[in-house]
């Protein structure tokens, strides 16, 4: 049975000042009527049944979760004690799923990403499904078609075919590379063999937890002591007292880069990871003059400008242009397009100063 897991655990720094520590990315709305966790759960309608998805977030956001996805049981909810990194947190949810379904695979997936449409999305999964199907120990990722040289995607090299459902193109893996410099993407866009790391997983939850166990033995003892008390009143003690210790690792580096056995599905939808302010101009049909806005706007002079507002307070820009404004009650934030990865700074200023309350 396929099961999935959505990682909703991220801090969204990058989206301050909308994002914040008890609202983060994933629970805000980007460009549509529902939030990306809620669009992110919806995808799966038709492919995974709500009582076999899990959702992994920590725990101050877990409350958060309940209110926003009403149909999930609530023991479906892994509220996770503490910040360790995928690893570990696809390690228990994996051991989730054993105890309910011992030949379970899973999908895991981030809770930020926009996929359309719907139906190329289910044709991909059910491929690399079928490709488990055909060798229970393979790893299937799912990789993107780059369009630019980015700097800010890990990238997959791929090797050769792999027989696969008609219609979708499936290689083995040769090769994960971490974020490239600018001459190093250009190189891999030239290529035409490489393709974003779209972080998107599936396997079956028994090979993920024996990779876990080959490769990262200290994180696999500790799942293997919380997964022992799966189903009793101790669990969530048990949680808390053995994950505390773990180091954390992401996926990435703990299994993906040292398994042997992966293979990649190229992607036959389109797939944005929604990682910046700019993505919203990749969301949201731009006015005449290339303005990207959420809420009331009035641009004189203005172009190529990204605003998001409150329904109650217009925001006016008169002879800006490639400008980020948002606008929450509380903080505004103004940045040259070109200085948008410096709003993690302000995070981390705001945070040295002492001014949680922005936060």
């Amino acid at each position: 049975m396929l099961h999935a897991v959505i990682m909703a655990g991220g801090s969204g720094t990058r989206f301050w000042p909308a994002s914040r520590q008890i609202k983060p990315k994933q629970l805000l709305r980007m460009g549509g009527p529902r939030s990306m966790l809620q669009t992110t759960f919806d995808r799966l309608a038709g492919l995974v049944s709500s009582e076999q998805v899990l959702v992994a977030t920590n725990q101050q956001l877990s409350e958060a979760v309940v209110s926003q996805l009403p149909n999930l049981p609530l023991e479906h909810i892994i509220g996770e004690p503490f910040k360790r990194d995928t690893a570990p947190c696809i390690g228990v949810a994996a051991s989730l799923v054993m105890a309910a379904d011992a030949d379970g695979i899973m999908i895991v997936m981030p809770s930020d990403h926009v996929i359309e449409p719907k139906a190329e999305f289910h044709r991909a999964i059910r491929a690399g499904v079928k490709l488990i199907q055909d060798d229970p120990e393979r790893i299937v990722t799912f990789g993107i078609r780059p369009s630019y040289p980015a700097e800010s995607f890990g990238y997959i090299q791929r090797g050769n075919p792999l027989p696969s459902e008609p219609g979708i193109a499936a290689f083995t893996v040769e090769r994960f590379r971490e974020k490239p410099d600018r001459a190093t993407a250009e190189g891999y866009l030239s290529a035409g063999s490489f393709y974003w790391n779209s972080g998107i997983f599936l396997w079956k939850a028994k090979t993920i937890l024996d990779a876990l166990e080959r490769f990262e033995p200290e994180i696999y003892e500790a799942i293997q002591k919380i997964a022992a008390s799966i189903g009793t009143p101790h669990f969530q003690r048990s949680f808390v007292e053995h994950f505390e210790p773990i180091k954390g690792k992401s996926i990435d580096f703990a299994v993906m880069e040292r398994y042997s056995n992966v293979a990649v599905v190229e992607a036959p939808f389109s797939w944005d990871d929604v990682g910046s302010w700019q993505a919203i101009a990749r969301l949201i049909t731009p006015d005449a003059s290339g303005n990207a806005t959420e809420g009331p706007f009035l641009g004189i002079e203005s172009t190529n400008m990204i605003v998001r507002t409150e329904s109650d307070h217009l925001v006016v820009t008169i002879g800006m242009n490639d400008t980020i404004v948002v606008h929450t009650p509380d903080a505004t934030l103004v940045a040259p397009k070109s200085e948008e990865e410096r709003v993690r700074e302000v995070v981390k200023q705001l945070t040295e100063l002492g001014m949680q309350q922005y936060l």
